[in-house]
C-alpha cells in the first residue's frame, strides 16, 4: 500500500467534509489533518479504512452552500440582507441557519443566498426552540436594540427568585441571542448594533448585555466601535461585540483599518461610458444609452424647495438640521432606513444647473460595501430601507479575519482534548 492512496482518500473527503469533521472521525486534531493536506507530513496508510468509512457513510448533503471546503459553520440571526453573512463567507464559512422576519428582506436574502442542503431560513426567532438550531461554531447577529427592563431585580433578590439573563433580558430580542448561545455553546459570536447602544439608558442596557455574556454565559467578550468610512465613503459608526467560549489572545489592534478610505465618487454611477451593464439591473437605475442616472432620482422642484426652506428655518434657529449635500470627494453622512422619504441625509450634487439627486439603490449597495453581483429584487423603497438597516460588509469581513484564527484554535484545542479523553478510556 502506498501513501498516495490515503492522501487521495483525504482529498475526496475534503470535497465533502471540513477539516474539523475529518479530524473528529479519525481521532486527530485539525492541525494534523491540515499538515497531511498540505503535504507537510505523510498521510498514514493506517487511516485508509477510517477515511473509506467516512466517505461511504456520507449519504447526507452538506449544509449551506455545499461547497465542501468550509472551515467553520455559522448561523445568521436578524439577518437582514446578509451583510454579516457575506463577510464571514469570504473567509470560508458555511451558513447553516438563518432567521429574518421581514418578508421583503427575506426576498432579497433568498435571491442572493440560495439555500442548499439542510440549511433552514426561518422567520421570527422569538418562537423558535433553541434546541432546534443546528450546531455551529460562530453565531452572528445584528440584533435590534430594544429597551431592557432591569427594574425589579433587587426585589427578586429579596424574594430569592432567579434573576439571570432570562429575567433581565426577557422580552428583548437580545434574550433570543442569549438563549441560543446558552443552548448551543458556539465557539464564538459576533453581535452588531448602533453606537448608541453604549449609552442607552445611561449605560445600563450595555451593562446588562456584558453581564449576560460574561457572567451568565461565561464568554470572553471584547467590543469596539468601528467606523465604516475606513472601507466605504460613509461615516457609519457601529458597535461590534465579539465573544469566545475560552480564553484567547484576541486584540482589536489586529484590525487593518485604512487611514484614508474611498470617496463618494468611487461608488457613483459612471457617466463616461465605463458603468458596468449589469444584467440583473438592466437600465433600472442607470440609462446606459444616454450614460446618465435615471431622471426619477433627481429631486422634484417641490421637494428641493421644501428641503432648502427647512434647512434655512433651522439655521435661523441655531440648529444644525438640514440636508447633507455630497460631492465626489465627500464622505457621506450615515445612510438611514428613512432614506426613501426624501434622501435628505445624502444628496448628490449635480451642478448649479440641476437639482441634486438621491443615490440610486445600486449606489446604496456600493456605499454599504456590497459587490455589484448583489441583486436587488425589491422596490426602491424597500431597497433603501434594507441598505439603511444593513452593515458595512467590508467591516464584517475584516472583523471575521481577526476572529477566525482564535475560533480555529479553540476548536482545535477542544478536539485535541476530546481525543485525549477518548484515548484515556482505552489506555
Amino acid at each position: 500500500m502506498t501513501l498516495a492512496a490515503p492522501l487521495d482518500l483525504l482529498k475526496q473527503a475534503r470535497a465533502r467534509f471540513t477539516q474539523r469533521e475529518i479530524a473528529a472521525h479519525v481521532g486527530k486534531d485539525i492541525k494534523t489533518v491540515r499538515r497531511w493536506e498540505k503535504g507537510e507530513t505523510p498521510c498514514p496508510s493506517m487511516l485508509e479504512p477510517a477515511l473509506r468509512d467516512l466517505l461511504h457513510s456520507s449519504g447526507r448533503t452538506k449544509a449551506g452552500a455545499g461547497t465542501g471546503d468550509a472551515q467553520f459553520r455559522f448561523i445568521d440571526l436578524f439577518a437582514g440582507i446578509g451583510g454579516i453573512r457575506m463577510g464571514f463567507e469570504a473567509h470560508g464559512g458555511d451558513c447553516v441557519f438563518t432567521s429574518e422576519w421581514n418578508d421583503f428582506s427575506t426576498k432579497t436574502y433568498r435571491e442572493n443566498y440560495p439555500a442548499g442542503g439542510d440549511h433552514a431560513l426561518i422567520g421570527d426567532i422569538v418562537s423558535f426552540p433553541a434546541e432546534e438550531v443546528p450546531s455551529h461554531d460562530v453565531l452572528l447577529g445584528g440584533f435590534p436594540c430594544q429597551p431592557f427592563s432591569i427594574a425589579g431585580v433587587s426585589k427578586k433578590n429579596a424574594l430569592g427568585r432567579p434573576h439571570g439573563f432570562e429575567c433581565t433580558t426577557q422580552g428583548t430580542l437580545f434574550f433570543d441571542v442569549a438563549r441560543i448561545i446558552a443552548a448551543k455553546r458556539p465557539a464564538a459570536f459576533l453581535l452588531e448594533n448602533v453606537k448608541n447602544l453604549l449609552s442607552h439608558d445611561k449605560g445600563r442596557t450595555f451593562d446588562v448585555i456584558l453581564q449576560t455574556l460574561r457572567d451568565e454565559l461565561g464568554y470572553e467578550v471584547h467590543y469596539r466601535v468601528v467606523d465604516g468610512q475606513h472601507f466605504t465613503p460613509q461615516h457609519r459608526e457601529r458597535i461590534i461585540i465579539v465573544g469566545f467560549r475560552g480564553k484567547t489572545s484576541f486584540s482589536w489592534d489586529d484590525l487593518r483599518l485604512p487611514e484614508s478610505g474611498p470617496r463618494l465618487g468611487s461608488i457613483l454611477h459612471r457617466t463616461d461610458g465605463s458603468e458596468p451593464a449589469l444584467p440583473w439591473d438592466h437600465d433600472r437605475f442607470f440609462d446606459h444609452a444616454s450614460k446618465r442616472v435615471q431622471p426619477k432620482y433627481t429631486l422634484t422642484p417641490n421637494l428641493w424647495t421644501y428641503l432648502q426652506n427647512y434647512a434655512a428655518k433651522h439655521r435661523a434657529a441655531g440648529n444644525g438640521f438640514g440636508f447633507g449635500m455630497a460631492y465626489p470627494d465627500s464622505v457621506t453622512r450615515t445612510l438611514s432606513a428613512r432614506y426613501h422619504k426624501d434622501g435628505s441625509e445624502i444628496l448628490v450634487y449635480q451642478g448649479e444647473q440641476l437639482r441634486p439627486r438621491r443615490l440610486t439603490p445600486r449606489e446604496c449597495a456600493r456605499l454599504m460595501g456590497f459587490p455589484d453581483t448583489f441583486r436587488i429584487p425589491v422596490s426602491d423603497t424597500q431597497a433603501y430601507r434594507q441598505f439603511g438597516n444593513s452593515v458595512v460588509m467590508p467591516v464584517m469581513r475584516e472583523v471575521a479575519r481577526i476572529m477566525l484564527p482564535h475560533v480555529q484554535t479553540l476548536l482545535a484545542e477542544e478536539m485535541h482534548n476530546g481525543s485525549k479523553q477518548a484515548l484515556s478510556l482505552y489506555s
